[in-house]
């Protein structure tokens, strides 16, 4: 699940990342699968609003002649003098509104379309700027969601098809402060936080719609209420360090549950969570994680990537781990040790104590003709793993190819063809041949779900995207059966859809 407007980086990885993200047209697919990296692509995106009393801002077209401007980087520039009014303060706006329409032409439990959409607000402070702190920035969200979820109606999927389709609500997202120190060596962060911001980001795979190519599936199935991630954040405390050259660390602690709820009961919309309220509650357990990024290739802090500073391509390379105290329904047996499959059971699950995962991250810059060109093709890759006894998932993993500018005098176009697989624990898959054997009779055992995804991402203007885009899901629900026809399992599905971001 889970995006962040105007968000300073400091760490030289960081931003030299974000250079080779523009390269390969991908900042400004923040919007997708919300999962990783938005907020640094969005630095680097032509769509990311103009800093108030900025040249850009001084030499703003023309809103009606000049509307579809290359230096029209959002639709309403600087807002009649409002953009500029804030920077006196030191003040940042962005609006982003997201719309999309998309349908099942065959497979699930019914074919149709349905239609979501997000709206996005941020507001960010310089410390410096607003009253002369140096090294401070505070940042605040609110998300929009509305429509209708088509992976709820319609499909049945375990990875969802969209990564902006949420329960609809109107709700805070982020809420907090981060200062530098060691001269942007280090930084700390401390408030609500929404971890896909940061932690188990792939640049290549953002252009991409599909939840999971964001937030991964391994994490949303796994944790509370799928984890502190889009829509839904967590209090928390980040600390972030450059030790040397090409290496970046990021670790913190978080509440593990944003939605405050049982296991079984963790919706987005339970209690005060439905606006994002729910700061404090302490009833399950803490989740650290952490992540090392090993950076390739990449120019200085500072310095242009013009693909003269060092001999080769650019890329990214990441390892994490994370942590949770809390306790785990056991996906096989009751709290009398029976399967829970078994007429005997209890039906009560077992609770297993903690949970935890690794991950690795791969992105990589395969093929520049040309330094000085926006051509370029990428390629990433994602994968993660968990124990199988206390999780719905105990694997997934995604991956795919990116070309920016695929055609003649379309640089800031992108497109590209991914992939996500995902395996269900050894103990959901035992569980079903119990059932099989004690009811006796053919029944499906779930396994594997696998999707492939191809988009082109058009830049209309630098302020809009239009993205027409194709998933195939394989397997839906790790092999279900159609609820309305219990002994056939759920069709493959043909999903196609277009979605609209404009910059405001």
């Amino acid at each position: 699940m889970s995006v962040s407007l105007l968000r300073a980086n400091l760490f030289q990885g960081v931003v030299s990342y974000g250079a080779y993200a523009a390269r390969l047209g991908l900042a400004a697919a923040c919007l997708n699968g919300f999962g990783g990296g938005c907020a640094l692509a969005q630095e680097t995106s032509g769509s990311t609003p103009p800093k108030a009393g900025s040249e850009e801002t001084a030499t703003e077209p023309n809103f009606m002649t000049g509307l579809f401007a290359s230096s029209r980087s959002t639709l309403l520039g600087d807002m009649w003098g409002l953009r500029s009014a804030l920077g006196t303060y030191g003040l940042t706006l962005g609006i982003q509104d997201t719309n999309e329409g998309f349908g099942n032409a065959t497979g699930g439990i019914k074919q149709g379309a349905n239609y979501d959409g997000l709206t996005l607000m941020t507001l960010g402070l310089d410390t410096k700027k607003a009253f002369g702190l140096d090294g401070g920035s505070f940042n605040i969200s609110a998300l929009q969601i509305r429509g209708r979820n088509l992976s709820s109606t319609n499909l049945l999927d375990l990875q969802t098809f969209s990564g902006i389709a949420a329960q609809p609500s109107t709700r805070l997202w982020e809420l907090w402060y981060q200062q530098t120190f060691l001269g942007g060596k280090m930084d700390v962060k401390v408030g609500q936080q929404s971890l896909d911001q940061e932690f188990m980001t792939s640049q290549g795979s953002n252009l991409f719609i599909n939840t999971m190519m964001g937030w991964p599936m391994l994490p949303s199935a796994d944790l509370y209420a799928g984890g502190p991630a889009y829509p839904l954040s967590s209090l928390g405390a980040r600390l972030r360090g450059q030790p040397f050259g090409p290496v970046t660390v990021l670790a913190g602690v978080f509440q593990d549950n944003p939605a405050g709820g049982p296991f079984n009961d963790d919706s987005q919309t339970r209690g005060s969570s439905a606006w994002g309220g729910n700061f404090l509650h302490m009833n399950t357990g803490a989740l650290f994680i952490s992540e090392v990024q090993y950076a390739v290739n990449q120019p200085s802090a500072g310095d242009m990537d013009d693909g003269h500073h060092s001999g080769g391509l650019p890329g990214t390379y990441k390892l994490g781990a994370w942590f949770d105290t809390a306790a785990f329904p056991s996906q096989r047996y009751d709290t009398a040790g029976l399967s829970l499959a078994n007429p005997a059971s209890n039906g009560v699950a077992a609770m297993v104590p903690n949970n935890f995962s690794i991950y690795a991250i791969m992105d990589q810059m395969l093929w520049r003709p040309s330094a000085d060109g926006q051509q370029a093709l990428g390629v990433f890759a994602r994968i993660m793993g968990a124990p199988g006894d206390r999780n719905l998932i105990s694997f997934s993993a995604n991956g795919g190819v990116t070309l920016k500018a695929p055609l003649a005098g379309r640089d800031n176009d992108s497109f590209g063809v991914g992939f996500g697989v995902t395996q269900v624990g050894n103990a959901v898959s035992n569980l079903d041949q119990e059932a099989v054997y004690y009811a006796g009779t053919s029944m499906p055992v779930r396994s594997t779900e696998s999707f492939v995804e191809a988009t082109y991402q058009y830049q209309v203007a630098p302020w809009w995207q239009l993205q027409p885009d194709f998933q195939y899901v394989i397997r839906p629900g790790g092999g279900i059966p159609n609820p309305y026809y219990p002994s056939a399992l759920l069709g493959n599905e043909a999903v196609f859809g277009l979605r609209s971001v404009v910059t405001f």
